[in-house]
């Protein structure tokens, strides 16, 4: 088995090799003056199980080329297996058509997957689900919930919790979180959003009153919905407000708008390489996930369960 990396997330890919007891394999990934993406692998890989980690964050497209190019590489070097490893599933929002003449290009990216050489697919908290059937190959969706009630537990375990999902499509996600904090009640922020990246919350579903509220969601991009939300709550009566979210884009003036509400604390797991102004945050705190990609990795070498990590 080896660990390859591109450069979208370096310190996480050394972080599962770390978990892992493994050397990351020797790779160089480089510019041409006129920025085309080239790799080299600098040892043999002929017959190995390769896990090659990049998640397709900003710059999403100069990081998905390079996942692509890295499988070519491989393939044409005769590994035996690759495995792309996507922390953060770019694209992944595009998971449908919203309107008329739009593309899927969530499963446009599942096919460059494909036919770049990847034999299977490993990431974290998919935006949908449903995603895992764009693809034709393996497809395994690892959740960070686990690492989350286990932080939820040790910071706030003796307070009065309320999980609280931001929309509706998120209950799924908020109710699974909720089983493992012992049943705690569930709550939903009803919300209308009028364009993408703006949103305006028109109710809160669930008493909220004198409970300390965990917003739970995939994605924090802008950071509109989730600031407003915790607003919503805060005006509701909650005692206070704090996010787990395991993808922080944060893009924009996202770090300042979090900084600046009502949220006590944002949570982002490292799928993403935070940025230095959210590493400075004193709202913003960063939990690691290499333990849970390096044991799926393990496993998945093995051949044995990866599905019994979340039992």
């Amino acid at each position: 088995m080896k660990i390859m990396s591109g450069n979208s997330n370096l310190p996480l890919a050394r972080a599962i090799a770390g978990y892992l007891e493994l050397p990351l394999t020797d790779a160089a990934v480089r510019r041409f003056a006129d920025e085309e993406i080239f790799v080299e692998i600098h040892e043999n890989v002929r017959g190995e199980d390769v896990f090659i980690v990049q998640p397709t964050s900003y710059p999403v497209n100069d990081n998905l080329m390079e996942l692509l190019i890295g499988i070519d590489a491989l393939r044409r070097a005769s590994a035996k297996r690759i495995t792309a490893v996507i922390p953060y599933f770019g694209y992944a929002r595009q998971d449908r058509k919203p309107g008329p003449r739009t593309p899927i290009s969530a499963k446009l990216v599942a096919n460059l997957l494909t036919e770049a050489g990847a034999d299977r697919v490993l990431s974290v908290d998919l935006h949908a689900g449903q995603i895992q059937g764009f693809f034709d190959i393996p497809t395994d969706n690892l959740f960070a919930a686990p690492v989350m009630a286990a932080d939820i537990q040790a910071r706030y375990g003796d307070q009065s919790l309320m999980v609280v999902s931001p929309d509706v499509g998120g209950v799924v996600r908020a109710r699974a979180l909720a089983k493992r904090l012992d049943n705690a009640p569930l709550s939903i922020v009803d919300k209308r959003r009028d364009k993408p990246g703006q949103s305006e919350v028109m109710n809160i579903i669930g008493d909220v009153k004198g409970r300390a509220c965990i917003l739970i969601d995939d994605i924090i991009d802008s950071g509109g919905t989730l600031c407003n939300a915790a607003q919503a709550l805060m005006d509701e009566g909650a005692t206070s407000v704090t996010a787990y979210i395991t993808h922080g884009v944060l893009s924009g003036a996202a770090v300042s708008r979090v900084t600046n509400s009502a949220l006590k604390e944002l949570v982002i797991t490292d799928s993403i390489q935070a940025t230095e102004a959210a590493q400075q945050s004193d709202k913003i705190r960063i939990l690691t996930i290499a333990p849970l990609i390096g044991e799926a990795i393990r496993r998945i070498a093995d051949e044995s369960s990866v599905s019994s990590l979340f039992d």
